[in-house]
């Protein structure tokens, strides 16, 4: 084992194979947050050099065409290189395990689909997904894509630069709003709204109910690139907790549940989930 980590230091590579010989022979759950997608060239809210910035609640939202405004220009400027981006070697890992019996299934705080489109086929998505718009009043759901042709169709002028400092969901701070057609619900009218859960907003009680359970028929727990600042991971991490599963967490930076992991791993994702893809054992 040692000799296969040797890309990371001795620290690592100790902690690298603690965490192996935590989890051999275990059936795994996954949690992942927004520091496995930074090596895909998606930034986070809270790691180490991340912007500034102050997300948009669910009141501003619903309740002021400005916000809403400003909201649908700097998502739909990002758009192109969000939808763009790649599954990094991380994700591409927590696929493979899956592909072998390891994972169980990957719940994750990300809303950009790079679990899915790495291959990873249960996915549970806490915080909902980019790909997808639907409408506050009738329900009608819509692809991003075809709603970015609407945009660019009912604002000829708008102009997407090439290289944009992309925000953690996406979006763009954009110079102006001014003149923009916000779009709306082509079946009745009714607003729009990205199908995520916006800060302010509660997951879905349904969508909880289904990260417990696959917490619950697995034999331990991976936290990956979450700092565990959202509630929701807290939970997960003490349901895994109670029923005294080894649960080991990846992260660049000190997280809010260092001293409750059996293992933590101060590193990148996309080195250390590999390393775990090549070290684990098939189950028995």
């Amino acid at each position: 084992m040692t000799t296969i980590a040797t890309g990371f230091d001795a620290k690592t590579t100790d902690a690298v194979v603690a965490a192996v010989a935590a989890l051999s022979g275990r059936r795994i759950a996954v949690l992942t947050g927004a520091g496995v997608s930074t090596d895909s060239g998606i930034p986070d809210y809270r790691g180490e050099g991340a912007p500034v910035r102050t997300p948009m609640t669910a009141d501003q939202f619903l309740s002021s065409d400005s916000a809403r405004r400003r909201y649908w220009v700097g998502s739909h400027l990002g758009w192109k290189a969000f939808a763009a981006a790649a599954p990094n070697a991380g994700h591409r890992a927590l696929a493979a395990l899956e592909e072998r019996g390891i994972a169980t299934g990957v719940v994750t705080q990300n809303v950009d689909g790079l679990h899915v489109r790495a291959g990873s086929r249960r996915v549970v998505e806490l915080h909902g997904t980019m790909r997808r718009v639907f409408c506050t009043h009738c329900g009608q759901v819509f692809d991003r894509r075809d709603l970015a042709r609407r945009v660019e169709d009912d604002n000829p002028w708008i102009r997407v630069p090439e290289n944009v400092p992309l925000g953690p969901d996406g979006d763009v701070l954009p110079e102006t709003t001014d003149g923009f057609v916000i779009p709306d619900c082509s079946v009745c009218g009714g607003m729009l709204k990205p199908d995520v859960v916006f800060f302010g907003e509660f997951i879905p009680a349904a969508k909880f109910r289904e990260a417990e359970q696959l917490v619950h028929t697995s034999d331990a727990l991976v936290i990956a690139g979450s700092s565990l600042v959202v509630n929701s991971g807290i939970r997960l991490l003490e349901r895994a907790r109670r029923r005294r599963l080894p649960v080991v967490i990846v992260n660049r930076g000190a997280t809010r549940a260092d001293a409750r992991a059996t293992v933590k791993i101060d590193a990148g994702t996309s080195d250390v989930l590999p390393a775990f893809a090549d070290l684990l054992p098939p189950l028995r």
